[in-house]
This record gives C-alpha cells, sequence and structure tokens, in this order.
C-alpha cells in the first residue's frame, strides 16, 4: 500500500477535488479532536493538484506516519472512566 497523508485545516476543505483523493466527500473526512484540522490521502507518486493548493498542508506522511500521528491526542478523544 502506498498511500500518503497531508493534513491541513478545515478551512481548506472547500479546495478539495474528492475525485482527486480517497475520501468521498466535505462531510465524511476525520476531523481533530478540536475540529480544527483535518486530512486527505492518495495512492500515486503524483501529489493531487487540490493538494499541491493548499496553503496551511504539513508534510507528506506514510501510512505507518499517519497511524502514530492519529493515536495522538489530537485526533483521539481519551477513554472515559
Amino acid at each position: 500500500m502506498n498511500r500518503t497523508f497531508v493534513i491541513f485545516d478545515v478551512s481548506e476543505l472547500n479546495l478539495i477535488d474528492f475525485s482527486q483523493v480517497l475520501e468521498t466527500s466535505i462531510d465524511t473526512v476525520r476531523k481533530s479532536v478540536d475540529g480544527t484540522k483535518t486530512f486527505v490521502k492518495w495512492e500515486s507518486d503524483r501529489v493531487p493538484d487540490c493538494v499541491l493548493n493548499l496553503t496551511t498542508r504539513s508534510y507528506y506522511y506514510s501510512y505507518e506516519e499517519m497511524l502514530d500521528i492519529l493515536a495522538g491526542s489530537e485526533w483521539t478523544q481519551p477513554m472515559q472512566p
């Protein structure tokens, strides 16, 4: 699996062309716990044009790197006792 991920501010979700990424719509993307960040992924060595247009995009992450990020407190609510 050669998936690449990028994190960006939700304010730029309207710039994503969902035909170029693996997410299906603005309504189905996962958001950070505080609701300010989201991410998209793609399976290609070529970065989608819509991702290149993002001004708040992060470093590009591999699948393994993204799993570690999503396990953190910024993306996962703590379990309630």
